[in-house]
């Protein structure tokens, strides 16, 4: 570690960049009213992540595209991954429509719009993020022939291209319908504007959470069946190394990489992102008017800068083999920004006693839960890197349970998983105490905006990811020399740790969003339900009540057959893709000979017709089970089976995404050279134990982050609705027909 080199060229402009953005941000907030402040500071920074991001892509796409065999085998990943997206957007079209026509009809035009808006934003992130990484592994490849310093560089910008589309539309979305919002109505008062924005805000998180899950989950399908057949076919039964041009899954695989990893998981965290804020301005509101409004708008903001800094440091010294190195020091000096700019923010916006609920609190409270949420991520962090990294335990107790055959390495694999899902769980359930301690409800929606403060640096974290992976192939491909295979190689291994932390963050982030949504679903019943004349005063869920109990046992099981939908749809998607495998391996004897080239196409071909044929149950369920939970049983089962669906979500989430990990990582060790190296029966084993892995950690694992909070979401919705129209089939007293008494 070159430590002189580190302070003058990381630390101490990072002092300077502090000191310099802390100063503008207090300048302004003296010059301006804190209204105007919020309005017009969130839309700047949202613009300026977007030119920061386009910056970067110039940068990167500046960079030698590499050789004629290498820029052909880089032309097929993006013609397969557009064309992919292409098809996708062009089937869920439809569906769209015909929500936005019901929102119309049952909301209003403002909610069907911002509906709208929530999901062409949310695919515009997706898609630009996948344009830009599919353009960066090549010029990452290219720049490996001269070491690792610049093709860190190239494939982490590129990465954070996506970082910054996500964070910045995102906020530029939110803020702009604030803005607009404010313009129309201010003349009735801030009152008024709240009720107006915020009403139809929920508009927006629900397009942004419907285009996640489509993206995350057909690209999980994607991505999984091409890489089971790839592996099964191609390296266990042909003795094929890893992204081998004769494998005629290989590009299949690779455009998986990017539908999966690139476009699917940035519309996950923009949904995660958008519905944080959301769900923060509507209890700010409820609770303190203007001031709690305003924080999560400049709070986003501030985040947003916070990534900025920290990727500006993401560069290796001269001397640096491990990428690891500077990509932790970005993420940590990201979060140390977000903490000073966090506490200011709150000490700028909020006067010196706040009141919530007729309690009152300090303002430094509400700094206290934001930076419990960004603890939490460095914790998940932590605790995702011990049980997926080669280098601990978890994973090699995988690898060598190997030895013995592919059962005692699932067995173990199982057991890695299950036990993995113990200590995050321990860390959401600690973040939701102290925030609620900190600020009530209001607490819990600022923990998981502090969980999410460092997402444009979380984001670039997970997009290098495929982007290295794919490099590594483009490498293998092409014949590299041992060298640029060294470099490329620490490259992918990285970028297999940085994807699992990325999903632990992705999924604990979504719990904790889920539990402030769930937290406004009080809020907002009790609201509606004296908009119609109840004489309540509160609305409280008891599971001694037999709506609620059955409400819980509801939602718990929609995870379980939701994963059960998305890992068969891999299982279909891989039985058609091994099945072509073989036949081009049977009918096309060249092909392993190396003088045939295999039908790459056919392949992409059959992944886009799974992926998009599986779609549609996993949609349905999603949307509709809340929907008649509410208008069949009522509210109070409806808030059992939010309950309930978080609950069992979080848990699957983490067992299934730790587990592939951990299965992943075990075949890579073994890969290394470690415990007889390819080619034995140990490794043969641990490609099986990573087949079983993949649906999990790729698929439906992380396809159960939008799906809670979509699940959550739509509850918001049509709260109105089910107060007026729920058929309450189940009393108090005993179920009735009709919801007679």
């Amino acid at each position: 570690m070159e430590w002189g080199e580190l302070v003058k060229t990381t630390f101490i402009p990072f002092i300077i960049a502090i000191i310099v953005v802390l100063a503008a941000i207090w300048s302004l907030s003296e010059a301006l009213d804190i209204t105007t402040f919020a309005l017009y500071f969130a839309p700047f920074i949202s613009i300026l992540a977007l030119f920061y991001g386009y910056w970067l892509a110039r940068k990167v796409l500046s960079n030698d595209p590499g050789t004629p065999q290498m820029q052909k085998i880089a032309l097929a990943i993006q013609r397969g991954s557009e064309a992919y997206l292409n098809r996708q957007f062009r089937s869920i079209i439809p569906f769209m429509v015909i929500l936005t026509g019901i929102l119309w009809l049952t909301l209003g035009l403002g909610t069907a719009l911002t509906f709208l808006l929530g999901a062409l934003l949310s695919a515009i992130a997706g898609y630009f993020g996948m344009y830009m990484a599919v353009r960066g592994n090549v010029r990452t490849a290219q720049a490996a022939k001269s070491g690792l310093r610049r093709a860190l560089d190239i494939a982490f910008s590129a990465g954070t291209v996506n970082g910054m589309l996500i964070v910045g539309l995102c906020l530029l979305g939110v803020s702009a319908v604030y803005v607009i919002n404010y313009l129309m109505f201010i003349d009735q008062g801030q009152e008024v504007v709240a009720q107006q924005a915020l009403g139809i805000l929920v508009g927006f998180g629900f397009g942004a959470n419907l285009i996640a899950l489509f993206m995350r989950v057909g690209g999980g399908i994607f991505t999984k069946g091409a890489d089971v057949g790839a592996d099964l076919v191609g390296k266990v039964e042909a003795g094929l190394p890893e992204d081998d041009p004769r494998n005629p899954a290989v590009i299949a695989d690779n455009v998986g990489d990017n539908v999966g990893d690139c476009a699917g998981m940035g519309a996950d965290i923009f949904e995660s992102y958008a519905v944080t804020i959301v769900a923060a301005m509507i209890l700010g509101d409820v609770l303190f008017g203007l001031p709690g409004v305003a924080f999560p708008l400049l709070a986003r903001s501030a985040a947003i800068m916070s990534a900025i800094i920290g990727t500006l440091f993401v560069k290796a010294t001269k001397k640096e083999t491990d990428p690891m190195g500077p990509i932790n020091r970005g993420f940590w000096l990201a979060s140390l920004s977000a903490i000073v700019f966090f506490f200011a923010m709150a000490y700028i916006i909020f006067p010196e006693n706040v009141e919530i609920r007729g309690e009152v609190f300090d303002r430094v409270n509400l700094f206290y839960a934001s930076f419990v949420g960004i603890l939490a991520t460095v914790a998940i962090s932590a605790i995702t890197e011990y049980y997926t990294a080669t280098k601990f335990s978890p994973v090699q107790s995988i690898a060598k349970s190997s030895i013995t055959g592919s059962a005692t390495n699932i067995i173990t694999g199982l057991a890695v998983g299950l036990q993995s899902s113990v200590l995050p769980v321990l860390v959401v359930a600690t973040t939701i105490v102290l925030s609620y301690n900190f600020a009530g409800s209001y607490g819990i929606a600022l923990a998981g905006m502090g969980m999410l403060a460092t997402t444009g640096i979380i984001v670039s974290m997970d997009t290098y990811g495929p982007i290295a992976d794919n490099a590594n192939g483009i490498g293998e491909m092409s014949k590299f020399n041992k060298k640029a295979r060294k470099v490329m190689a620490n490259l992918d291994a990285v970028g297999n740790t940085t994807k699992a932390l990325t999903k632990g963050f992705a999924i604990t982030s979504a719990a904790v969003a889920a539990v402030a949504l769930f937290a406004t679903y009080i809020e907002e019943v009790l609201i509606a339900k004296q908009a119609m004349g109840e004489m309540v005063s509160e609305f409280s869920l008891n599971i001694a009540i037999p709506s609620v109990f059955v409400g819980l046992l509801l939602g718990g099981i929609v995870p379980f057959l939701f994963s059960s939908m998305t890992i068969s749809a891999v299982g279909v998607a891989a039985y058609r893709m091994i099945e072509e495998v073989r036949r081009q391996f049977k009918e096309m004897p060249g092909i392993l000979k190396g003088t045939q080239d295999p039908d790459y196409a056919r392949c992409v071909d059959i992944s886009t017709q799974e992926a998009l044929k599986q779609l549609v149950g996993p949609a349905i369920l999603a949307v509709g089970a809340p929907f008649a939970v509410g208008y069949f049983l009522g509210l109070e089962a409806l808030g059992g089976f939010l309950g309930g669906s978080i609950l069992s979500a979080l848990f699957l989430a983490l067992f299934m995404c730790n587990g592939g990990g951990a299965w992943d990582n075990a075949k890579k060790y073994i890969e290394d050279g470690n415990l007889g190296g390819k080619g034995t029966p140990t490794h043969a084993a641990a490609v099986v134990g990573d087949t079983v892995g993949d649906p999990l950690k790729d698929t439906s694992g992380p396809a159960l982050n939008p799906l809670i909070k979509i699940l959550n979401i739509v509850a918001l919705l049509f709260i109105s609705f089910f107060v007026a129209h729920s058929l309450n089939l189940i009393r108090v007293g005993g179920i009735v027909a009709g919801g007679g008494a």
